[in-house]
């Protein structure tokens, strides 16, 4: 029987990576930087965006896009805690946002007047690490409750992303994590990255990771 392979995955991926290229060139003119941030569901990307948001918003436009497979609680968060521009991307059940829907997202914005651009990605650790979406920098998050062996299980996550933050480290008494462990892990997949450890309650660390993409964006 007579058939052929169709690399359908592989197409989309180049189209996604050429889009996204269109993507980067075109904030790069506007002047504006562009961050990725992905997690697991619940890991505290809201919150400690709340925390760098308000720390950054003294010097910089900000912009927010919050992705979800539906509601609009993350963007109504982000608008009455910060005060920032925000708007709620619904992904219609997929598990990740393309380039392709990132331009969309951008151009219903309306991201003329911003220097910093952030995109809050659907809570996941595999889907939303495949797809470039045109972004300068890729910070990803890790709880200390979902454990110190996630970069051993999920590695394309930690390859692609600049910047891994270990967060909710005031819940260290009651789970079993290691961070020199975790470091160890992370670098294993991405020997680059920089690691952060904080603590969006209690404050810990946030000054440091705000301080930290300070130094990024004041360089775009």
């Amino acid at each position: 029987m007579d058939y052929r392979v169709v690399k359908v995955k592989e197409d989309l991926l180049i189209e996604n990576n050429g889009k996204a290229k269109e993507v980067r060139k075109t904030l790069k003119e506007k002047g504006i930087f562009f961050l990725n941030v992905m997690a697991s569901p619940g890991s505290g990307k809201t919150t400690l965006l709340t925390k760098l948001i308000n720390i950054l918003k003294n010097k910089y436009k900000i912009g927010v896009m919050e992705a979800d497979i539906d509601g609009e609680v993350d963007a109504d968060h982000i608008s009455k805690n910060t005060g920032v521009k925000a708007i709620q991307v619904h992904t219609s059940g997929a598990c990740h946002l393309t380039a392709q829907m990132v331009d969309d997202a951008i151009n219903a914005f309306g991201v003329e007047d911003l220097d910093l651009l952030i995109l809050e990605n659907i809570g996941n650790l595999v889907c939303p690490a495949e797809f470039d979406t045109g972004s300068n920098i890729n910070m990803m998050l890790l709880s200390v409750p979902e454990g110190d062996d996630k970069p051993l299980k999920y590695p394309l996550m930690f390859q692609v992303s600049n910047i891994a933050v270990i967060t909710k480290i005031d819940t260290l008494p009651v789970f079993n994590f290691n961070f020199d462990k975790c470091e160890e892990n992370i670098h294993k997949r991405n020997p680059n990255a920089k690691v952060f450890k904080v603590s969006s309650i209690k404050d810990e660390g946030v000054q440091e990771l705000a301080d930290y993409l300070d130094s990024l964006i004041s360089n775009k």
